[in-house]
């Protein structure tokens, strides 16, 4: 029961950490601990069969499991310091980048090499955006597709698991900090180590916080962005995904003078569920196999909220407006963007009689009921600036899913080696608010697996 390294979870930041580490230092002796399934049996009950309630299993086989949330998302990796975190701000703008684009190279080495890398350095959709106030932030976009991912995914742990021990369905209740190491205690053992990684990702927020206020590590309140998953016809923004791919573009609203952006553009895909912390919450799915592609197009229109004092708890007031949502409509809502602007809600007479035909069997409702009239003004206001550039965003038949909400971890106080001020214990990816994206989460990994691994060397 005694190793050199625990790595607690088994999402981009800890499989690139242990992937790291047992490339340079096969003498190291790793465990791995992760409360969700391992691969194979990470299905979620009603994939495919569109029922619209979620059954809210005990653990959400879309977040968790081996792989983390990203397993079974779209495989999408933005190659920037533009976007998807502040891993940069830690580690330097260009180590950041040469880290990310290690990572690309590991996946395409592992399945991805026909999976096409995208640019918006020789798009014009820059300055066509600009002209109506929009802006396109540049990056480099990996798309692996849904399907794709997954065989990636088991092709790296083929190789993790012949190196180190790993276990699944296994929850880590309490870290104990001891003068010669950690002590990590489960629901079913007790193990010890000299150095501990925590890369437990979004959905171990909670855990998380839990584990830096008992061992008196400082940790700030970061924001949370609350929105909806548009769906329209791919013919509409065609033009720009068959370029860019995912085109992240930001929005200063005239009206409050709010940010609001483009996320997880899906061309082709579909709408899914997915549960946080028994919340459910609306996401979107693109897959690489041509016989999956759907005839539709979606993507998330997130606004950013940030809070000042007295109230600090973000991420509860997005859950809250989450939970509004999962009762008025027994999960997610979908409404006719024509009915939300016309002030009356969807029904199924209105959604019969749609061109767009939802990927997703969602509640009609009226997004109104759920939304604040803050952030609902600034998505309006975004969808007609959207318009612009790709005509038919604003059509009556757009369909918009609520909510989304992206909680992001408090940030954690980590130094320039994501390490926490408790010696030999380092926070990784997204559980540390540093990172919000594949990307950014897997290079974290890979800087913290190369600087561990020569300690037995």
């Amino acid at each position: 029961m005694n190793y050199d390294i625990i790595i607690v979870g088994a999402g981009a930041s800890g499989i690139f950490a242990a992937y790291e580490l047992v490339k340079i230092n096969s003498n190291l002796k790793i465990l791995m601990i992760e409360k969700g399934h391992s691969l194979d049996k990470r299905i979620c009950p009603i994939d495919g069969k569109k029922i619209k309630t979620c059954i809210q299993c005990p653990i959400c086989n879309i977040m968790n499991g081996y792989g983390g949330a990203g397993s079974l998302s779209d495989g999408k990796y933005n190659i920037t310091n533009n976007f998807g975190g502040e891993l940069y701000k830690y580690l330097g703008y260009n180590e950041a980048l040469e880290l990310m684009n290690y990572v690309d190279k590991v996946l395409c080495s592992m399945g991805g090499e026909d999976a096409k890398l995208y640019s918006t350095n020789n798009s014009n959709l820059k300055s066509k955006a600009l002209q109506h106030d929009l802006h396109l932030l540049d990056a480099k976009v990996r798309h692996l597709g849904t399907d794709r991912n997954v065989v990636i995914m088991g092709n790296i742990f083929k190789y993790l698991n012949e190196r180190i021990e790993i276990i699944f369905d296994t929850e880590v209740k309490d870290v104990i900090n001891k003068n010669d190491g950690f002590e990590v205690a489960t629901d079913k053992e007790t193990y010890n180590s000299k150095k501990l990684i925590l890369a437990t990702g979004r959905s171990g927020s909670k855990w998380i916080s839990k584990v830096c206020s008992k061992l008196k590590i400082r940790t700030e309140s970061n924001r949370v962005d609350i929105g909806v998953r548009v769906e329209l016809p791919a013919e509409v923004f065609e033009h720009i995904t068959d370029k860019v791919y995912e085109s992240k573009i930001i929005y200063k609203t005239k009206k409050y003078g709010d940010m609001v952006r483009t996320f997880c553009m899906n061309p082709h895909g579909e709408v899914v569920t997915e549960n946080t912390n028994g919340i459910i919450t609306v996401n979107g799915h693109s897959y690489s196999n041509p016989e999956l592609l759907t005839s539709n197009t979606n993507f998330a229109l997130l606004v950013s909220n940030r809070f000042t004092e007295p109230f600090k708890n973000s991420n509860e007031y997005g859950e809250s407006i989450a939970r509004l949502s999962n009762m008025l409509g027994g999960g997610v809502i979908v409404q006719r963007f024509g009915d939300l602007v016309n002030g009356r809600r969807s029904n199924e007479r209105r959604m019969e009689k749609s061109f767009t035909i939802p990927t997703l069997k969602a509640t009609p409702g009226d997004l109104a009921l759920v939304i604040p009239k803050r952030q609902l003004d600034d998505i309006i206001e975004m969808i007609y600036a959207l318009n612009n550039i790709a005509p038919g965003t604003a059509n009556e038949d757009t369909l918009l899913y609520g909510v989304e909400v992206k909680f992001y971890n408090s940030k954690v106080e980590v130094d320039s080696n994501l390490e926490t001020v408790i010696k030999g214990l380092y926070i990784l990816g997204d559980g540390s608010g540093v990172t919000h994206s594949l990307s950014q989460a897997a290079a974290s990994g890979v800087y913290v697996g190369r600087l561990l691994a020569k300690i037995k060397e």
